[in-house]
């Protein structure tokens, strides 16, 4: 059977799929690998990509290819997002990685990464008229679907490291950078004129800060055995969850139950665009998909290789329309 690999660099950090391909368009994951590598941390106003991050980021997409040695008649397609997609010393950088990894990294738009969020999204949850929001490290991906369509992508130059470096302390934020925060945020959501037709619409989230509100949720719920794809809280939980966190300063934070140490001191920039976005649409519930550009780019490669539609494994049950 052919095996087809994607590697997805993010501003945030590295991960990499291997899947068993079959003729009828079906597949098997037979891997998942991730590494936080912060390829976005310090960038600044000249949006430089650092030495540091850099070496980091060697090293996960080494793991990654010795990790690949044991696969025969493998394809291997590696991309990069925001923070490689932003960089000033893009060039560079993409040559540094051939070199040393022999890796073609393919530099994807801020539409293409929303493009694969979709299908990554609606191939494994039913969702029919939902808003879809992708937050990284960089970026964030919005999606608009109505009648299982992707009327609108945007990609905003907002995410989780980048939030928190123009705007926010690591360890206890204040309420005039929150404040500086939220309206930046809003801005971007003000100058996006079709979010009008989106009001009341649920959400549909991906992306390590907003999966880490899914994964703190099943904690205080006691629920950590419920899988994460699908799961779905109220707007008022998520609004709860948010408060809690805000209240902490970094050391408390790293002791919230679901929530990662790696993550605690970008959550709150992190979270900030899906607490923004909940309030602005009046949307009362989000669900929480563990699929996004990877599985999208999958998905791509099945139909097109085997001329056959996606045969999801574990198909989801959930629904999440507005509808239902």
């Amino acid at each position: 059977m052919k095996k087809f690999a994607v590697i997805d660099l993010g501003s945030n950090s590295a991960r990499m799929t291997v899947s068993e391909i079959h003729p009828d368009g079906s597949y098997i994951v037979l891997e998942r690998m991730q590494e936080m590598v912060r390829l976005s941390q310090d960038m600044g106003a000249e949006k430089i990509l650092q030495k540091p991050e850099i070496e980091r980021t060697l090293v996960a997409l080494e793991k990654f290819q010795g990790a690949l040695e044991k696969y025969e008649d493998i394809t291997v397609r590696a991309v990069a997002t925001a923070a490689v997609r932003q960089a000033s010393n893009q060039a560079d950088f993409l040559a540094h990685v051939k070199k040393k990894t022999d890796l073609d990294l393919e530099v994807l738009t801020g539409e293409e990464e929303a493009h694969y969020d979709f299908l990554g999204v609606t191939n494994t949850l039913k969702a029919k008229n939902v808003v879809i929001l992708d937050t990284g490290g960089a970026s964030s991906e919005l999606i608009l679907v109505q009648g299982k369509q992707a009327l609108h992508e945007v990609s905003l130059p907002i995410g989780a490291v980048n939030l928190t470096e123009m705007y926010l302390e690591k360890d206890k934020v204040s309420a005039k950078s929150l404040f500086t925060a939220f309206t930046a945020v809003d801005e971007l959501f003000n100058s996006i004129s079709w979010l009008h037709d989106a009001n009341e619409l649920p959400m549909i989230v991906l992306g390590g800060s907003n999966r880490t509100l899914g994964k703190m949720s099943r904690r205080k719920n006691k629920v950590q055995d419920t899988p994460l794809h699908g799961y779905r809280i109220s707007n008022t939980e998520a609004f709860e969850l948010y408060e809690d966190v805000l209240g902490k300063d970094l050391e408390d934070r790293k002791k919230i139950p679901g929530l990662s140490k790696e993550r605690g001191d970008i959550i709150i920039g992190g979270l900030t665009p899906l607490m923004l976005l909940l309030r602005y649409l009046d949307s009362d519930r989000v669900t929480f998909s563990q699929a996004g550009i990877r599985e999208g780019i999958l998905f791509e490669h099945i139909q097109t290789t085997t001329g056959e539609s996606v045969v999801e494994p574990e198909p989801a049950a959930m629904t999440v329309d507005a509808e239902d």
